[in-house]
């Protein structure tokens, strides 16, 4: 039982949570920085969001293996077995770095046709394809950090991952100031694409230390070797299922970017801020859902589903009090927060009107995430498949094109997510306890 105790779930829960913002606290920090510079600022807002919105599909949908890995690790760890799966992560890393290069390569010809589609044009369409072929050279870099961060949560360590953010966060901060701005005399602005480096440099820091941390703090070895393990299968057909679930995920996000972009430019740079907001909380969030995965699939391999159904309510009330904490403050903080962003009236009216849906929202998410990294710790990928393709298809989609309908514009792409928000943790607690209640009266 002091596996789930309030202090082992912190433990494990708060490194997690700082680990967790490293990718959306270096979206938001461009997203800031950007915002402000005198010219065009609007315009590189606007652009920064739609290439996040895409590189963060890419990143979710082929970045899964972390989730995989984390899974297999730990149940094998729970089950006393942890050697068995020595030849792994160095097979599941190489198949995850060669499928990103892949992808990487089939995109940098069309980036111009792929930002179209967002219904780019003009100065953002050119921002986007200059913001973009910077920033998508970091891409294979953090899918190998988050892979290696799979496997620290598998061995129950969040604390590496932690420092590892901590400071590809710092680096980003300082490098988006020095090389979006410019120091006098020494360094010229260079305005998004200064963002773009400062991104693509922290990813190589944080790809750079995670390697050796895995080296030298870890019995786990990079070196390739043969034969294929046999649960290379399974790990595959889960990220595989994970891979069908982000395409689903950012299907609503492509549809909600998409709409939020010809409504305007105010309205998408005010989407921007708010989405990245949204990420930001959510990740919050998911550090309970983290601790859920990595105990969750430890209980599991040592079959103990009492202690596994008391792990379920903690972290969901955790979560969930995570959650009303952040929403709390994002109304303390209203005004504040949106000029943080932008100084342009236009989109802090945008924002402003439509901010408050994003902070409802959050009690809603906090036990979403948290059963859903619950879930991914189980191996239930199947089921979490299921489960994203229905809240997309059947909750996000139609809600958004009736709001469309009745011209709700941002009002209706986040009322379309509270749907879609809602759908995913109903789902996923109906699930949970139809699963644990019979095995644990047993």
């Amino acid at each position: 039982m002091n596996s789930i105790s309030f202090k082992n779930i912190n433990r494990l829960a708060v490194p997690a949570i700082i680990a967790g913002i490293a990718e959306p606290l270096l979206s938001i920090t461009d997203t800031a920085i950007v915002g402000n510079i005198p010219e065009y600022g609007t315009e590189s807002l606007a652009a920064v969001g739609i290439v996040g919105s895409f590189l963060s599909a890419l990143i979710w949908i082929l970045g899964q293996t972390r989730s995989a890995i984390s899974a297999i690790i730990s149940q094998y760890l729970g089950a006393g077995k942890i050697k068995e799966v020595s030849t792994l992560p160095a097979q599941a890393i190489f198949f995850n770095i060669l499928l990103s290069i892949i992808v990487l390569l089939s995109t940098i010809f069309f980036v111009e046709e792929i930002f179209k589609l967002y219904n780019a044009k003009g100065l953002i369409l050119d921002y986007c394809v200059d913001y973009y072929n910077i920033r998508v050279w970091g891409f294979p870099l953090t899918l190998f950090t988050f892979a290696v961060f799979g496997i620290f949560r598998g061995l129950q360590n969040t604390f590496w991952p932690m420092v590892v953010a901590l400071i590809g966060a710092f680096v980003n901060i300082g490098l988006d100031f020095i090389l979006v701005f410019g120091i006098d005399e020494f360094i010229h602005p260079m305005g998004i694409k200064g963002a773009a480096w400062a991104s693509l440099i922290s990813q190589f820091i944080m790809a750079l230390i995670v390697f050796i941390l895995l080296i030298v703090k870890t019995k786990v070895s990079l070196r390739l070797r043969f034969p294929l393990h046999n649960e290379l299968g399974r790990l595959v057909r889960m990220s595989l299922n994970l891979f069908v679930r982000s395409v689903a995920l950012n299907v609503a996000l492509y549809f909600a970017t998409s709409y939020a972009t010809d409504y305007g430019d105010e309205y998408i740079a005010a989407y921007t801020i708010t989405m990245n907001i949204w990420l930001l909380a959510a990740f919050f969030i998911d550090g309970y859902g983290a601790a859920g995965n990595i105990l969750g699939g430890k209980l599991l391999g040592s079959k103990d589903y009492n202690a596994l159904w008391k792990l379920g309510k903690r972290v969901a009330s955790y979560g969930i009090g995570m959650s009303i904490i952040l929403a709390i403050s994002g109304f303390i903080f209203y005004e504040q927060i949106g000029t943080l962003f932008t100084k342009d009236d236009e989109v802090l009216r945008v924002f402003y009107n439509v901010f408050f849906i994003v902070l409802i929202v959050q009690p809603i998410n906090g036990f979403a995430f948290v059963f859903d990294g619950i879930f991914k710790g189980l191996g239930e990928m199947g089921y979490l498949r299921n489960v994203l393709l229905g809240a997309t298809f059947i909750g996000f989609l139609p809600t958004l094109f009736f709001c469309d309908y009745f011209d709700l514009k941002l009002h209706g792409i986040w009322i379309a997510f509270t749907v879609w928000a809602l759908f995913r943790g109903i789902s996923l607690i109906i699930k949970f306890r139809n699963k644990f209640i019979p095995l644990i009266q047993k």
